[in-house]
Order: C-alpha cells, then structure tokens, then sequence
C-alpha cells in the first residue's frame, strides 16, 4: 500500500515538472515573440481602421519580424496613430517611400503590420518619421462588395430569365430561328447555297491551279506567250499596228463624218444649187419645167431627123452611111 502511494507521488511529481518546464518554455517564446528592442528605432502610421491591432503585435518586413507596435491610440483628427519600435539593425531596409499596412498572423491570427515597398533612390527611414499607409478593406466593406455582386448576379440572372423566355416562346430573331420552320429551312437553304458556293470557288481554284501549269508546261501556246520574247514582240508589234489602224479609221470616220456634214449643210443651204434644187420650190418647179421642154424639143428633134431621112435630098446621105455602118459591123 505504501509503495503504491509512493509510485502515484513520484508520477504526479513528474508531471508537475513537465508542466513547470513546458510553462517555462511557454513564457520563454511568448517573451522571444514580444520582446522589446533595446535599440529600436521610433516610427509612426495614421490609420482609419486598424482592425483590432493591439500593442504587442508584431512588425514584419518580407515576412520578417524586425520591430512591434509599441502603442495605438487616437489622435486629434479621429484617426488611429500606431506607434512602431523597429529594430536599430533593420533600418536599413526600411526607406521613406515604405507603406504599412495591418495584416494578419495566418488566415485568423493576431494582427500584425505589415511594411513593404519601398526604393533604394529614397532615403532610409529616421527615428520619428511617419510611414505612408494603405487603406485596407474591412469586413463592412467586404460585404458591402459581396451584397453588390450579388445584386448584379440577381440582375444577370434575371436577364438569362427574360432572355431564355423570350427564346422559348419565338420572340426575337433567334427566337424566330428557333421555333419557325420557314426561317429554318431558309437558314438550312441558305448554307446549301454557301455551302456549293465553296465548292464552286474551290473548283475556280482547281481550274486556275490547271491554268497555271499550263502556262508553265513548255511547248504550250500559254507558255510560248507569258515566255517566249519573240512571240511576245510579235503580239505587241500586231497590237501596235491594230492600234495605228484604228487610229487611221477613226480619222477616216472623221473625215467621213465632215464630208457627211458638209453635204448636208449643202443639201439644206437654199443659196447651194444643191440646196436649192432640194429646198426651193420655185428652183424645182422650173427645173421640172426646164427638164420637160427638153424632153418635148428632144421629140421634136427625132420627129425632125426622121423627116429629113425621107428627105429626097439627103435621103442618098443616109443610105450611104447605113452601108458604111453595115460594112463596119461585118
């Protein structure tokens, strides 16, 4: 019985020194994790939200910890003023155009701040100096962005709604393509008809691929005309020479054409004896007149003539050259 209490006693003993050790080892982190720099370097941040930022928290740079927030408090202005201790030894990367930012210590840890950026063309930091800030969004305004797109996502899936009724009852043009047969079996016509236009534009293709070898198959009229120079000079020499023979026709035809105007301007001139023949009545009366005196003195002139050959005096005058006449057709 006693040995038992003795063996409990030493067992409870053991662990009161585990216990002591592992609190020890506790403090000893806690303290690595909040220690104060003994040679820190005084910076300040103006922020409007510090999202429950405490004094004790933690200053990193890249994602190492070079100082902690020595204090937080409001300012005149309503704003939050962070007091920062940053370590002596890291002042030098950390330069003036640096921004901080409240962070967070894993995806629910304790808040931290966060400094980044900053150029080598600016100047490190000094003891008093203000950091430039960026404003981070919150929760309020986290779900105010979330409540926003949702009412967009409402709207958008509203309009799908109208838009997929519209479709099904035919509004619209591919509404319309949807449920009208007529418009389908245009559209099905009508990619038909593309359809052999690219047949037919794949066999123009063809037809001028073929061309295009004949031109370069030797011994092919084609080929003589794109190669041959002789061929080539010939051709141009006949186009040459059609052309110098248009021209000439086309100034024949002109001069065609002046004569053509000159006559008619003759024709339709009452002071022209052609002209007037053609446009003056009393010309043409009397030529008319003058024609048919002569026609009736010509009458006249062979009455005259056969009353001469029955004449006794010059009938043996024209006995004597109808022989001769007779003679002469033998």
């Amino acid at each position: 019985m006693r040995s038992t209490k003795n063996t409990r006693a030493v067992v409870i003993g053991i662990f009161i020194i585990v216990g002591l050790i592992i609190f020890v080892l506790g403090v000893i982190t806690l303290s690595g994790q909040r220690k104060s720099f003994s040679n820190a370097v005084s910076l300040s941040a103006i922020f409007d939200n510090v999202e429950g930022l405490q004094a004790g928290s933690n200053v990193w740079l890249n994602g190492v910890k070079v100082g902690t927030v020595k204090d937080v408090r409001f300012n005149e202005n309503g704003k939050v003023a962070v007091s920062l201790g940053v370590d002596e030894k890291m002042q030098t990367y950390i330069h003036k155009d640096a921004k901080a930012k409240v962070g967070s210590d894993g995806l629910i840890g304790n808040k931290i701040i966060v400094l980044y950026g900053g150029t080598t063309a600016s100047p490190t930091v000094n003891d008093g100096d203000v950091l430039a800030v960026e404003k981070i969004a919150g929760m309020e305004d986290m779900m105010a962005t979330f409540q926003s797109n949702n009412e967009n996502l409402l709207s958008i899936t509203g309009d799908f709604k109208e838009i997929s009724s519209k479709l099904a009852n035919g509004q619209g043009t591919i509404g319309k393509l949807l449920n009208d047969e007529t418009l389908s079996n245009s559209m099905e016509l009508a990619l038909a008809n593309l359809q052999r236009a690219a047949s037919n534009a794949t066999e123009i293709s063809r037809d001028v691929s073929a061309y295009t070898s004949q031109l370069q198959k030797e011994g092919t009229l084609a080929n003589d005309l794109v190669t041959d120079t002789v061929i080539f000079n010939n051709l141009r020499s006949s186009v040459a020479e059609i052309d110098q023979l248009s021209k000439k026709a086309n100034e024949v035809m002109a001069t065609l054409q002046t004569a053509s105007n000159t006559v008619n301007t003759s024709l339709t001139d009452k002071n022209t004896p052609a002209g007037a023949m053609l446009q003056d009545k009393e010309t043409a009366a009397s030529l008319k007149a003058t024609i048919k005196n002569l026609e009736t003195s010509t009458k006249k002139l062979d009455e005259n003539m056969e009353a001469l050959q029955h004449n006794f005096l010059l009938r043996g005058f024209f006995r004597k050259r109808e022989k001769e006449a007779a003679k002469n057709e033998q």
